[in-house]
């Protein structure tokens, strides 16, 4: 996770909990369509701050949502969505702990759940994908491709296991932030624990990082980059879909932008790191706002138009 720290002249006092309509909705462009979108607010939850949030997933079946903060809290939402957001309601918190019973601090970064509705972690600072329970124990590691098993294989300890998602052909998908080393950092890629790879272009963007990805309704993917480079410049915020199904021999895939978001139209500088799918078509992002009060995390519903 790269930290950025946002200033920000909005200040906000809450008591309690606060689900606010945060901006008008809309077509963005003939790809995505924003359906709602919202800033959470919510008090701690015993010893839990609701802060810091890095992805989401969504149990369509048992209608719960699933949040992980990157400082290792797990958060339980009940959740249904249909034109709008219908219900969003906080249901509880728990500390990520170790198999030994331990507390896990920083830094996790992924989340996803498998055929089986079993919650699945990603993490930076170590490569490592760990299966949890639904309060936040960790049951089980998975083992990692052998070129992405060790830390020396990334460029920082901050550039590791970002997204996360479960295929239902493929299974278990992760990319890193950044392009692992001896890659070009415009060259990205999909990892799957069973060994197969898809790469990509990066945006041309400085600094574009991965931050999310999550599995479409065709099996190809949609992913989140980001790219900040300090307040003075411009912050982009991207979705993009990376076609499986349409790559070459040395597993080159086709990517399309779907949209672009910019601080220079107006978009501000949300730092949006988690996606889920919630529906056909339907997905939600989730901004981190760096366990700063002050600064909201904003919670976007949006479809991707067909």
């Amino acid at each position: 996770m790269k930290k950025i720290i946002i200033l920000t002249t909005i200040f906000i006092f809450f008591i309690g909990c606060t689900i606010a309509p945060l901006v008008a909705n809309g077509t963005v462009n003939n790809k995505i369509t924003i359906l709602e979108q919202k800033t959470l607010l919510f008090g701690n939850r015993g010893d839990i701050p609701f802060e810091g949030l890095s992805d989401l997933t969504y149990d369509k079946r048992n209608h719960k949502l699933y949040m992980i903060g990157d400082r290792g809290y797990l958060y339980t939402f009940e959740a249904t969505f249909g034109k709008k957001i219908e219900k969003l309601k906080y249901i509880n918190a728990y500390h990520i702990k170790d198999t030994h019973n331990r507390v896990i601090y920083p830094d996790i970064e992924g989340l996803t759940h498998n055929s089986k509705n079993q919650l699945i972690l990603s993490f930076e600072q170590h490569p490592k994908i760990a299966r949890i329970t639904k309060k936040g124990k960790e049951k089980y590691s998975y083992k990692l491709p052998k070129k992405i098993s060790k830390r020396s294989a990334f460029k920082s300890g901050n550039s590791m296991f970002e997204g996360i998602a479960y295929h239902p052909k493929y299974g278990i998908l992760i990319t890193a932030e950044y392009p692992i080393n001896r890659q070009k950092n415009t060259n990205q890629t999909i990892y799957s624990l069973k060994g197969k790879e898809w790469h990509f272009k990066a945006e041309k963007y400085p600094n574009s990082a991965v931050t999310a990805l999550e599995v479409m309704d065709d099996g190809n993917i949609i992913l989140i980059e980001r790219a900040y480079n300090g307040l003075s410049n411009p912050f982009y915020i991207t979705l993009k879909k990376v076609y499986l199904n349409k790559c070459n021999k040395k597993r080159e895939c086709k990517s399309e932008v779907l949209a672009t978001f910019s601080s220079t139209d107006g978009w501000g500088y949300n730092n949006f790191e988690g996606l889920a799918k919630v529906g056909k078509n339907r997905f939600v992002m989730i901004s981190d706002n760096n366990g700063r009060s002050l600064i909201p995390t904003v919670f976007t519903y949006f479809k991707v138009n067909k």
